[in-house]
């Protein structure tokens, strides 16, 4: 393990061995050193740290920066080392997240502030989507309002919603690096430890933040992965980013707009009028990361060989992953959850949406085939957080979930099936995805006994003699003796 655990120390002016010392630090990456060894990219003017002038301590940490940059980057550097917030650095997160926002997409699409013709287009498309919406669902309009959003809008819209399902695992993996530090070393190195929080939130924080503002150039509203990231009852559209999605779908850009409203308003319904279901799937999320096992071999081979010139190492192992298979019972039980719960938000809205559009839009069943295999191959920034979070936020069995529902509507009519979302309880389970007849006539049966039993309850309370047979087969009044 090197003399300076982590990287933390500070530069000598001059290496210890004189010469020959140089030329091992120019060898071994500390004169040329990577692009960008904190992963701390999007400085201010910066071309990332650790650049040429390597005979320079300050140029070997930041790089060739003119004076402002310098500037720039101490200031950075000690917001950084002064952070004594939660795991994530989620200031740092917000403000790498609005630099990648900045940059735009690889196909070149530059984030821009959305005009009022956009935003009247939106009202109307959602205003128009809960019109036709109404007449295939029994829950009704969950949209207090419809906004227009930039992409950087959406980033500042959405953090808490990623704070909420980020922290645990960052929790995980800040209290595994404390852990996997040798005892003397714990006991003296305070400081250290500190200074280490410091730095894994902020490479938290990085990481998030450059996944979040990827993101923002692909989602096309607030609830793109399946679950409610932006506020309750404000349905959210990006226009730019509607645009990019309907270039080579060779449909009319107002069906696509009024395509992907349906999903919106149809999202926004069932997360404002069943009431458990957001912390269902929060806590779904929440209740798997606190199972994630750390990888504590991985993090300690990490630790032992850390090269103080190479500090990236460890954001390094954490985007290649720190985190065990989901090899207990319990951990394989909450991903089945999970994923069955995310499967079934999305398969009601595939089908509710599809039954809205197929009659009126000629172009819906292109677009629900584009928005399936969309939502099935993800995307570099899901890929991300599947990596950061332990898990992959969309759902595996979107087809099998809403060929459920359409089996279910046409069983028991929109009002059964939208019944279904009374009690977490009266779901399909990952089980009936495979036979949605035999989860439609099982339930069946058990709502009918249910009616039963509630007629019979009610006709109690209502002063009715209830009859049951004596033992000599006669029967008797419960209120006579």
């Amino acid at each position: 393990m090197s003399d300076t655990p982590f990287g933390f120390g500070l530069p000598p002016e001059e290496p210890e061995d004189g010469d020959e010392g140089k030329k091992k630090d120019q060898q071994s990456g500390g004169g040329q050193g990577p692009a960008n060894p904190f992963g701390f990219g999007g400085l201010p003017g910066a071309g990332g740290f650790g650049g040429p002038g390597a005979d320079n301590p300050l140029a070997a940490m930041f790089g060739s920066l003119n004076p402002t940059d310098l500037g720039a980057a101490f200031q950075q550097l000690g917001q950084m080392l002064s952070y004594e917030g939660g795991p994530v650095n989620w200031d740092m997160a917000k403000q790498i997240a609005r630099q990648t926002v900045a940059q735009g997409t690889s196909d070149g699409t530059k984030d821009a502030s959305v005009g009022p013709a956009e935003r009247r287009a939106v009202e109307e498309a959602v205003r128009l989507a809960d019109l036709w919406l109404d007449d295939v669902t029994s829950l009704p309009s969950g949209s207090a309002s419809a906004v227009a959003w930039s992409r950087a809008e959406w980033v500042e819209a959405t953090l808490p919603a990623w704070q909420e399902l980020v922290d645990p695992v960052a929790e995980r993996v800040g209290a595994a690096m404390g852990d996997v530090l040798p005892e003397e070393m714990q006991a003296m190195a305070g400081p250290l430890i500190g200074m280490m929080r410091s730095m894994g939130g902020a490479m938290f924080g990085t990481q998030i933040g450059q996944a979040v503002g990827v993101l923002a150039g692909e989602v096309v509203g607030s609830t793109d992965i399946g679950l409610p990231l932006g506020p309750a009852g404000r349905a959210a559209l990006l226009p730019v980013n509607v645009e990019a999605f309907g270039k080579d779908l060779s449909v009319p850009q107002e069906e696509v707009r009024l395509y992907l409203a349906l999903r919106e308003a149809a999202h926004q319904r069932l997360f404002a009028h069943v009431p458990w279901l957001r912390s269902h799937l929060f806590g779904a999320v929440d209740g798997y990361a606190r199972g994630i096992k750390v990888d504590t071999a991985k993090l300690e081979d990490v630790v032992g060989q850390f090269d103080p010139q190479n500090p990236e190492q460890l954001q390094d192992a954490l985007q290649q992953g720190m985190f065990q298979p989901e090899d207990t019972p319990e951990q394989k039980a909450a991903l089945a959850r999970l994923e069955t719960a995310l499967a079934l938000v999305e398969g009601w809205v595939d089908a509710v949406v599809h039954a809205a559009a197929k009659p009126r839009l000629g172009s819906a069943d292109a677009l629900r085939e584009t928005l399936r295999r969309r939502r099935a191959t993800g995307g570099p920034a899901e890929q991300t957080f599947a990596t950061l979070i332990g898990l992959e936020l969309r759902p595996r069995r979107l087809r099998d979930a809403s060929r459920l529902w359409a089996s279910v509507t046409d069983a028991r009519g929109i009002d059964g099936r939208d019944g279904l979302w009374a009690h977490p309880d009266m779901l399909p389970t990952a089980t009936d995805l495979d036979d949605p007849d035999g989860f439609v006539h099982r339930e069946q049966l058990d709502f009918s006994e249910l009616d039963k039993m509630l007629g019979e309850a009610a006709g109690g309370a209502h002063g009715k003699p209830d009859l049951r047979k004596k033992d000599d087969g006669e029967t008797e009044d419960d209120d006579t003796e």
